[in-house]
């Protein structure tokens, strides 16, 4: 089974870390691109109390089908990934709903990816600020965050989801979804 190991780190100054990537060797993959994830679980929010994740995400054309397993208490975070291209994300979630799924939550970005070709580093663009995320070997996730700066004091092994959820409660945000118009419709009517 293969296995995700990421950090995401909070991303104060994009450019500078556009500058410090390609000063790594780091080339970009794709240019920002918007991105919609919904979540999805069983009644009873099974697959959260077990702390996995069903996700179907629609990254600019493409979507995709992914399953989490519960990651590992660990400086990065660690889990089983299994993941595939889906053809129609309409009928995808038509699917998911007759199985007896249901969407839960939904949260997006724009997404540039850039890569070394050991590893990925992602600059992401959310509702609530930006984030950056490094996706690779563990020592390599290391070696690469210090060299653009990061340290491990500054690692996030949260989901968006409960980045989201802590968010909310600090704000008392009454949003019920990460993305932009959730967020603007609050502020505009706040």
């Amino acid at each position: 089974m293969p296995n995700e190991i990421e950090i995401k780190f909070r991303l104060e100054h994009p450019p500078g870390l556009t500058r410090a990537l390609k000063r790594a060797g780091f080339k970009q993959v794709t240019r920002p691109t918007h991105e919609m994830n919904s979540l999805y679980d069983l009644p009873g929010q099974k697959l959260r109390k077990r702390g996995e994740l069903l996700r179907l995400r629609k990254y600019g054309e493409a979507w995709v089908l992914t399953h989490k397993a519960k990651s590992k208490p660990a400086r990065h975070k660690v889990r089983v990934e299994l993941e595939t291209r889906v053809e129609n994300g309409q009928q995808m979630d038509a699917i998911l709903r007759a199985l007896g799924f249901a969407p839960t939550f939904r949260y997006e970005k724009y997404r540039a990816e850039w890569s070394d070709g050991a590893g990925h580093v992602v600059l992401d663009e959310t509702p609530i600020g930006n984030f950056g995320e490094i996706e690779g070997p563990s020592r390599w996730i290391d070696r690469t965050a210090s060299a653009l700066g990061i340290t491990p004091a500054h690692y996030i092994t949260q989901t968006y989801a409960e980045l989201f959820f802590a968010w909310k409660r600090r704000t008392n945000s009454p949003a019920t979804e990460m993305t932009f118009r959730a967020l603007h419709k609050k502020s505009k009517n706040g």
